[in-house]
């Protein structure tokens, strides 16, 4: 392949999805304000960003059927009109319906780019490249939250709304030029895309990549790490460390800074650990999802405010969650054939949204349910927050046992085709099993080979 073609697309495809993620995490930087524009409840401001995830969710699997068949030029230039749209409309937007609107039009939007850039990588690089540069696709598109966190914020706080929300939509702009004139499908002389794919074979291509169970497991890695990260960036962490611990903006600023830094500089160790390790997956998922619940336990079991190095740990155990849910999308890649991985990889990609929607709409129900019945005068208090946020620890636990069953599925999938499973990632049933099997394969072979 042409490394430096593929370097320049790879360039493009990673600017439009930094400009996805600005777009996707600026309401979380403007929730107090939001707030205030709309005079809405914390229960309608999340549900701005419940719908927005919701969309984005829900547009997974079609987007990654359409990707596959149309490409990813058409569909990440697409997505960043609709962004732009978004932006402009939200801009302008004076009531809570106008404003979900224009959150609706970034949820669709940002549906279509992550799993379209993702899909460049294994066509235009090689394999042994493919899980590093996963990695880097992800870290590189965490700057974006970066821009949403320091100059928007900046923006926001200094000239209003409008140009606010105006200047993002004109960086949805820029994206849309740079794809179409610079961004390309695949190299020459790759294969082209299956064409006129009929209703019966789009069920077929989606009922394929389920039935592997290595999709299922890349999906149960994604809803288990990724989203308490998303919860924090995109709507509860600003106004958790603002109201609820007592931070400046400055200080708020300087710790989302810290959470993309942290991505940045994670995601380049995790794809070279996946690379060279890749039977380690699973094991690697689960720790991040121990480390990430003992962060907040550690925050949210104390009765005071917590110090500001405790929240910093914070910051970075969810931070490192970003790079790790990047994780999932190699099992989908490792676990189906090229044709359907922009299927297999919508599938994954539905899981850390789901969680993270279902997540920031029931912390926002449950201050509002506190607030109302006199727990707190604060809405956005420290005893409140303390309470709702707890909620996430239901999801780490169904996360964390869904992926050990749905790991041991692909274990034995994997020990039935002839592939080499190492016996410490093997279950003692499984050992058991084998063992038994061998015997009697013994056995039979004595039995026929005597006279």
């Amino acid at each position: 392949m042409n490394a430096p073609r593929a370097w320049l697309i790879w360039t493009i495809g990673v600017l439009a999805y930094l400009v996805a993620v600005a777009q996707r995490t600026s309401f979380g930087v403007s929730g107090l304000e939001a707030t205030e524009r709309f005079h809405a409840s914390a229960a309608a401001i999340s549900f701005f960003t419940v719908l927005q995830l919701l969309v984005y969710a829900g547009l997974q699997i079609p987007v990654g059927l359409l990707v596959d068949r149309f490409g990813s030029r058409a569909m990440v230039a697409s997505g960043a009109v609709l962004m732009g749209l978004g932006q402009l409309q939200l801009a302008f937007a004076d009531a809570v319906p106008a404003g979900v609107l224009g959150r609706v039009l970034v949820g669709a939007g940002d549906a279509m780019t992550f799993v379209s850039v993702i899909r460049l990588v294994p066509i235009w690089f090689a394999p042994a490249r493919v899980p590093l540069v996963t990695q880097l696709t992800g870290m590189s598109g965490q700057l974006g939250q970066l821009i949403s966190v320091v100059p928007f914020a900046l923006v926001l706080h200094t000239a209003g709304w409008n140009t606010a929300f105006l200047a993002l939509s004109s960086l949805s702009a820029l994206a849309v030029v740079l794809v179409l004139a610079l961004l390309r499908d695949a190299p020459p002389g790759h294969p082209p895309r299956e064409s006129g794919q009929g209703l019966r074979a789009t069920g077929i291509t989606l009922a394929r990549a389920w039935q592997q169970p290595g999709t299922r497991l890349g999906l149960w890695s994604h809803f288990t790490v990724q989203f308490s990260g998303n919860v924090f960036a995109m709507s509860w962490g600003y106004p958790f460390l603002v109201s609820a611990q007592g931070l400046n903006p400055a200080t708020v600023s300087g710790l989302m800074a810290l959470f993309v830094l942290t991505s940045i500089l994670v995601g380049p160790l995790f794809g070279t650990f996946v690379a060279r390790h890749p039977m380690r997956r699973s094991a690697m998922v689960l720790l991040i999802t121990i480390g990430t619940a003992l962060a907040w336990a550690a925050v949210l079991a104390l009765p005071t405010r917590a110090p500001l190095w405790l929240l910093a740990l914070l910051v970075v155990a969810l931070a490192i969650g970003g790079p790790g849910s990047m994780i999932g999308f190699d099992f989908a890649r490792t676990f189906n054939p090229s044709h359907r991985i922009g299927t297999a990889t919508g599938i994954v990609n539905v899981g850390g949204f789901v969680a993270a929607l279902l997540t920031i709409y029931l912390v926002g129900l449950i201050l509002d349910v506190l607030h109302a019945n006199g727990f707190s005068a604060e809405l956005y208090g420290l005893a409140p927050f303390r309470i709702a946020l707890s909620v996430q620890f239901l999801f780490l636990l169904l996360g964390g046992v869904l992926i050990l069953v749905t790991r041991r599925k692909v274990r034995r999938q994997m020990a039935a085709q002839g592939v080499h499973v190492p016996p410490l990632l093997v279950s003692l049933a499984d050992q058991r099993r084998r063992r038994v099997e061998l015997r009697r394969e013994r056995l039979a072979k004595q039995r026929s080979s005597t006279p």
